[in-house]
């Protein structure tokens, strides 16, 4: 709950009128909703039920929601073509078919009284890529991807959207149980209440992307403006980062 949690507590220091704190782990969900005040529930959001009862029970007790942080992720299985069927889909279940249960569940509120907002967390990698691992940079492409349709479909009904798209963030994905991780994104990494702190003032300027690293947005510019150049790029980075392990 690294971001998630940074994030909810930021929300309420912001002096959110109630957080709803979602997780799978639930005593880690009641013990941050206790931190700041707010409401936990537990919810598997690779579960259409699930985001359907959280967002029932949001509603009920609070009227409205009107910002929904579609956030969970998972960094699934390194590999490509060769990983299980079941891998990919347990991956796309988390990063990618969370958000549209969460947008299925939610936008009929928010397009109905005219406005709503909606903070999808996906990944530097899903603007670039992942080192390692297709399943991860695929389902960050469509979880990209599926932000983009809901920004161009729905804004003219009210509804905002912003995709947070971080590099590497010092959480549990990141560092390991053990917080002793090495990948190669750990030495330009930022904290979770970096995150929070990009992500408050994305939302207060209504950008569609949040970059809480800067380099992303220049990167992102020169795979655009010569893609074979970035892909060579890629290659090489990729060859250096296997020399290191």
């Amino acid at each position: 709950m690294g971001i998630g949690r940074a994030l909810c507590q930021r929300f309420a220091a912001e002096g959110a009128r109630a957080v709803v704190v979602a997780d799978l782990e639930y005593d880690k969900a009641q013990q941050v909703a206790a931190e700041i005040g707010g409401v936990a529930v537990k919810t598997d959001v690779s579960n259409e039920a699930d985001i359907i009862n959280l967002v029932k029970q949001a509603t009920e007790q609070f009227g409205r929601i009107d910002l929904f942080c579609s956030n969970a992720g998972i960094i699934g299985k390194p590999g490509g073509a060769e990983v299980s069927n079941e891998d990919w889909q347990e991956i796309f279940g988390v990063n990618v078919m969370a958000h549209i249960y969460a947008a299925r569940a939610v936008l009929p509120q928010m397009i109905e009284r005219g406005e709503g907002y909606l903070l999808q967390t996906a990944s530097a990698a899903g603007l670039l890529t992942q080192i390692g691992s297709a399943p991860y940079s695929v389902t960050k492409h469509a979880a990209v991807a599926f932000a983009e349709w809901l920004s161009i479909t729905h804004a003219d009904r009210g509804v905002k959207v912003s995709c947070l798209c971080p590099q590497g963030v010092r959480t549990r994905m990141l560092l390991g149980e053990d917080g002793t991780g090495e990948n190669f994104l750990v030495a330009g990494s930022v904290s979770p209440e970096e995150v929070a702190d990009c992500v408050i003032k994305g939302l207060a300027e209504e950008r569609f992307l949040i970059l809480p690293h800067p380099e992303v947005a220049d990167y992102f510019q020169r795979k655009a403006n010569d893609y074979d150049r970035w892909l060579r790029g890629m290659r090489r980075l990729q060859a250096n980062v296997l020399d290191k392990r």
